[in-house]
């Protein structure tokens, strides 16, 4: 059976994230051990380690098949110019309503068709994420809608 060329250069990337973010980790613990500098790095560093780990045991037993994924260029250029769009944005329409659409045009990029469905994830993850940076980053974040402190 052949090697799958893909999932070993995933399984690289995999570790390379997960032996950067222990670096950051070891980093962050080396300038301090207080709870206020390691109160967001130690929890996602060990959640990041984890889904690496899963990932890593998921990937490997498919390293030798046959099956080659079909990703070709055209499909990652359309959601890279929409990141792209999103980000030069988002002076414009703020980062609650340009991250509220961005989630929605890649659903429906992705074939997402229920209104409901494409409403609800976007809203609720727009907020989310809005009331979470707003909240940890030290300068204000330019908004159109909320009005979050």
């Amino acid at each position: 059976m052949p090697i799958n060329k893909h999932r070993i250069a995933d399984s690289v990337v995999l570790l390379l994230l997960a032996g950067m973010i222990g670096l950051y980790c070891l980093d962050a613990a080396r300038a301090s051990w207080s709870i206020l500098n390691l109160i967001l790095v130690l929890p996602v560093t060990v959640i990041v380690l984890i889904l690496c780990l899963i990932q890593f045991v998921l990937n490997v037993p498919r390293i030798r098949s046959r099956e080659e994924p079909k990703e070709v260029v055209a499909d990652v250029l359309p959601v890279a110019g929409l990141f792209a769009a999103y980000i030069v944005c988002l002076p414009w329409l703020g980062f609650d309503l340009g991250t509220c659409l961005f989630i929605a045009a890649f659903l429906w990029r992705q074939g997402e068709r229920r209104w409901a469905w494409l409403a609800g994830y976007s809203i609720s993850f727009a907020v989310v994420v809005t009331w979470f940076f707003a909240s940890m980053l030290p300068y204000p974040m330019p908004m159109l809608i909320l009005d979050l402190p």
